[in-house]
């Protein structure tokens, strides 16, 4: 990894900090029972994380929409998603964080970062108001100076926004913003914004390897971050 002059460090949540698969496996199929939508498995859920939470129920919708045992498939996704959203919002923030744990190597990590003196910003695509009360409940908060959601900003990553708007508040170019993630879409993000990027190789990545992402380094661990940026991995 090349010589960098950080001096703020962006870091994305679920599959990033959180393991968060348990909250959306149980809020996502509450949801749907209600509707009379059949439950989705969780390798569809994990595939479909990543783009935010109305992608995540379009995404899961049509699939489950298309199985020929729905008694709703001649509903189109769209129709269903209003009242299916309203029931994963009510399921979700009365779960959250409950089926969910940080990821090992997290604290330490975060406890380094901190220590060299970088400003942190959480930004995710997660609503905010999931976002704060399980940064809250998984004792993270008060490693961030700034947290943004995805409905934060007009558009969402992969979308060089969310990035741009972020190195804003921290006072920071782009280029001297290290974005943190988990996946194609804070890769993705990090290029268009002009950041350079870190990919932890356990997240989720859309069900797919993160190792041929492009990115500046691919870490097992947030504590490895630091040697990342040493030059080290």
């Amino acid at each position: 990894m090349k010589k960098l002059n950080l001096q703020a460090v962006m870091i994305d949540l679920d599959g990033t900090m959180v393991d968060t698969i348990g909250d959306f496996e149980v809020a996502l199929n509450r949801a749907l029972a209600d509707l009379q939508v059949p439950t989705a498995n969780r390798t569809l859920i994990e595939r479909s994380i990543g783009k935010g939470s109305e992608h995540l129920i379009r995404t899961v919708l049509r699939h489950q929409l298309a199985l020929p045992d729905s008694g709703s498939h001649e509903l189109e996704a769209e129709q269903l998603f209003t009242p299916v959203w309203e029931r994963y919002e009510h399921h979700y923030l009365s779960i959250n964080g409950a089926f969910s744990k940080v990821f090992p190597g997290v604290m330490e990590g975060l406890e380094h970062l901190t220590s060299l003196g970088l400003p942190l910003a959480c930004l995710t695509n997660k609503p905010i108001a999931f976002t704060t009360p399980l940064l809250k409940d998984k004792g993270l908060s008060k490693y961030f100076a700034h947290v943004f959601g995805g409905d934060s900003f007009e558009r969402k990553k992969p979308d060089p926004l969310p990035l741009l708007k972020t190195c804003e508040a921290l006072g920071v170019q782009p280029d001297q913003a290290l974005m943190v993630g988990d996946s194609s879409n804070d890769a993705q993000a990090a290029r268009a914004a002009g950041c350079p990027v870190v990919l932890v190789r356990y997240g989720y990545n859309h069900g797919e390897p993160v190792d041929g992402v492009d990115a500046d380094a691919h870490v097992d661990t947030l504590v490895h971050i630091s040697q990342a940026l040493a030059g080290k991995v």
